[in-house]
């Protein structure tokens, strides 16, 4: 009986060294890869890693595309100059350095300098220090002002009054500063005096120097026909009023503008801006940029007056504690440019159409709409982000009420309570509306197959979330996630556009492109009411 035993254990120890042998044999033949493992010959990847892209489409532009204000009037190398006078301030008083033509007359109190000037071709060469003095010229023709290492403190008016209806070329160079008084007295009648440099006539400003302007009284600085910047750096470290105000336009081609101001930091009052390029470092109480005519205010309105904004390039850092970032009372076109934006009121507004056809574009709004259209949206190119934190108003990313949403093109990324709808017999690149996630976390859309659609740093915990990029293919099928981490990665503004992201969660959500808009989630904007074509997807 005993030996019966032995032989049966003696056989369950050789069954089971030969199973142990198969398993060794199964192992040996698995793919050299650790994140794998072979099942009945099949291969099942556990890495979950998948590549960002930065894909960014662009459609054909619209709006104001090819309007750069060109004019080579304001060219001062296109003038000619042959007679130079030269004006030295030096505390209470001021010095003639060369001979001064017959049709011109200068006259001095103090460091108080008035210029008359009947003729064409004069350049005035101004420098020196006073703190106590006021420059002041009356001219029948343009002329060039060159201002070099000069510093202007008056303690009862403006520091450069012109009261001249004529071109001025003023050329920068050195370091130059401005300060008038917190009132002005002496100022005539018939006169306007209304900034610290104040012009009657257009100012276009040039050369390589620095201006620095102290507006105690009303603006830093203001013409009451246009002002053009080319190059230079123009800071107005205070302003009661606005830092630049215009009566007719705006243009900016260059330069570094750094405008502090009480009301706005640049304003055109009936008229246009457009910026061609240029460093801005705005910081306002009341709007960054506006062009503020507004004809439902005028008891008299002037149908001529086209209070459009037109960005073609530049860096834009905009703070507004009460106002909007970039506000048009006519249309808004976008065209490239840098442009962040945290302004209290809405971030960008328009009271016709908004149109971005580039530029890497962030908005932050505190009380209302990140981007706000009276008219409709269109977004054909560009990174924009869009973000309004309010959540007991109904405040959108895009905010075009009942109008036209058309997306052809570009990157839109709003986080809010709301949004309006995209119009989808307008759009043609698809996008997706879907409940909002958990603040400080990673937001990750892929494909059944692993392709990378979006990956985002969520910063804010919102309602509703649009998205909208080239990413999104028609009959394909994607997954949210959450949480995970990206490796190598390059991101602006949270959006990511490269390196690679894993670990994240199935938040449980999901959407298949069957229309132009799928909507899973969020909210629609005050009317409720979705574009043309309503809500698709599941």
């Amino acid at each position: 009986m005993k030996n019966i035993i032995i032989k049966k254990n003696i056989n369950l120890l050789l069954i089971a060294l030969a199973f142990s042998a198969s398993i060794l044999t199964f192992s040996s033949c698995s793919d050299d890869d650790e994140d794998t493992v072979t099942v009945d010959e099949e291969v099942v990847d556990d890495d979950t890693s998948i590549t960002i892209t930065n894909t960014n489409t662009s459609g054909t532009a619209e709006g104001d595309t090819d309007n750069t204000g060109a004019d080579e009037d304001d060219l001062v190398e296109n003038a000619t100059f042959e007679n130079t006078v030269q004006i030295v301030f030096s505390n209470a008083s001021a010095s003639i350095t060369n001979p001064v033509p017959d049709d011109v007359v200068i006259t001095q109190d103090g460091a108080d300098v008035t210029i008359n000037s009947t003729i064409s071709e004069v350049a005035y060469e101004v420098s020196g220090t006073t703190t106590d003095g006021m420059l002041k010229i009356y001219s029948d023709k343009k002329f060039k002002l060159s201002l070099s290492d000069l510093s202007i403190a008056n303690t009862d008016g403006p520091a450069i009054n012109i009261q001249s209806s004529k071109t001025i070329f003023v050329v920068l160079e050195g370091t130059n500063s401005l300060t008038d008084a917190s009132t002005y007295s002496n100022i005539p009648d018939d006169e306007d005096a209304k900034a610290t440099f104040f012009s009657e006539g257009q100012l276009v400003f040039s050369g390589s120097g620095a201006l620095n302007v102290a507006g105690n009284y009303k603006h830093g600085i203001a013409s009451d026909d246009y002002i053009r910047v080319i190059s230079g750096t123009i800071t107005v470290t205070e302003a009661a009023s606005d830092a630049i105000h215009t009566n007719d336009y705006i243009i900016v081609d260059g330069g570094t503008l750094n405008l502090t101001a009480d009301s706005d930091a640049m304003d055109c009052e009936e008229g246009y801006i457009i910026i061609n390029d240029g460093t801005f470092t705005i910081n306002a109480i009341d709007d960054g940029i506006a062009a503020s005519y507004d004809i439902d205010d005028e008891e008299e309105p002037d149908d001529s007056i086209t209070p459009y904004v037109t960005i073609n390039g530049g860096d834009f850092e905009i703070t507004t504690s009460e106002g909007e970032g970039i506000e048009a009372k006519g249309t808004m076109t976008i065209n490239d440019g840098t442009i962040n934006i945290n302004s209290y009121d809405d971030g960008l507004n328009a009271g016709d159409d908004i149109y971005i056809n580039g530029g890497n574009i962030y908005v932050y709004a505190t009380l209302n709409d990140a981007i706000d259209s009276n008219g409709g949206i269109t977004v054909t190119g560009g990174t924009t982000i869009a973000i309004a934190v309010r959540t007991d108003e109904p405040d959108g990313s895009f905010d075009c009420d009942d109008n036209t949403f058309k997306i052809t093109g570009g990157t839109i990324l709003g986080l809010a309570l709301n949004t309006s709808f995209p119009t989808e017999s307008e759009s043609t690149q698809n996008s997706v509306i879907f409940d909002g996630v958990n603040a400080n976390q990673l937001l990750n859309i892929q494909s059944e197959d692993g392709t990378e659609a979006l990956t985002y740093e969520v910063p804010y915990s919102v309602n509703t979330i649009i998205y909208s990029n080239a990413k999104l293919e028609t009959d394909q099928t994607y997954t949210i996630y959450t949480g995970g981490s990206v490796s190598n990665g390059t991101e602006v503004n949270g959006l990511y556009t490269s390196g690679t992201y894993s670990g994240g969660t199935d938040s449980g959500d999901s959407f298949t492109i069957s229309s132009t808009v799928t909507q899973i989630g969020g909210e629609m904007g005050p009317t409720g009411e979705p574009g043309e074509g309503g809500p698709g997807g599941n």
